[in-house]
């Protein structure tokens, strides 16, 4: 059964959504849009909604209905026996959006996030790259001997603040390595057939190599390219107010 928690005037609902076996945490800001298509937010691997979107999210939802949900295992969703993979995640934000009777959506993905929008009208891909040459090398290299003791302070911090089981975090750590070291992408050919209008954000430090983003907006039927300056992949929560000017414009 679904359970709305009505909390503030920004907040308008909250709640556990049952979703593929999940018991998906989820959030509702802001009103409706004329149109009525809400900007559904998907965030970054190893984060939560506060840690990616806590800052964008109360600039974008003044104008418009903001649903923002955790992934499996992420923040206040409790993980199941499976797998962390990008294609569970896609099946998961689409089953979720089903639930709420919602046929369509502008989606932003930041970072993993990017890599799992569907049922899309519009598309913001924030830090995302479809290709593992889209970063350096050493990039990957470090999932081979990845430590708990290297994850982010910050995020380290949410998980544990946010999580039903913080004493798995070890475990929610080796997942989210594995999700990445299994990463695949996407061919050029299969990037040419997305024909939602397409948003690229990243910054000039960021992990994804600026090259990569251009040819990104190239192979897109079509596409904006933004790049923000001084900022790296972290910062990029931090940018809300620019990123948020942007949302404006291109949706």
């Amino acid at each position: 059964m679904l359970t709305l928690v009505a909390v503030t005037l920004a907040l308008a609902a909250r709640g556990y959504a049952p979703v593929n076996g999940l018991q998906v945490y989820y959030e509702i800001h802001g009103n409706p849009a004329k149109d009525g298509v809400p900007l559904v937010l998907l965030h970054g691997g190893g984060s939560t909604i506060e840690t990616s979107f806590g800052k964008l999210i109360p600039l974008v939802s003044k104008t418009r209905q903001v649903i923002a949900f955790e992934q499996q295992g992420h923040g206040h969703t409790a993980d199941v026996d499976r797998p962390f993979s990008f294609e569970q995640s896609a099946e998961d934000a689409v089953a979720l959006l089903r639930h709420l009777h919602l046929a369509k959506a502008d989606f932003l993905g930041y970072s993993n996030g990017g890599h799992i929008a569907e049922v899309v009208r519009s598309l913001v891909l924030e830090s995302a790259f479809f290709s593992r040459d889209g970063t350096d090398p050493r990039f990957w290299q470090g999932f081979d001997h990845a430590k708990l003791d290297e994850m982010p302070l910050d995020l380290r911090k949410a998980y544990l603040a946010t999580a039903p089981h913080p004493e798995q975090l070890p475990t929610f750590f080796a997942k989210s390595v594995q999700r990445m070291r299994e990463f695949k992408g996407w061919t050029p050919a299969q990037l040419q057939t997305i024909r939602a209008p397409t948003l690229l954000i990243l910054g000039d430090r960021d992990i994804v190599r600026v090259e990569h983003a251009v040819q990104m907006q190239h192979l897109l039927p079509d596409a904006r390219l933004a790049v923000l300056p001084a900022t790296d992949h972290l910062a990029m929560t931090g940018r809300a107010a620019y990123v948020a000017s942007m949302l404006d414009e291109f949706l």
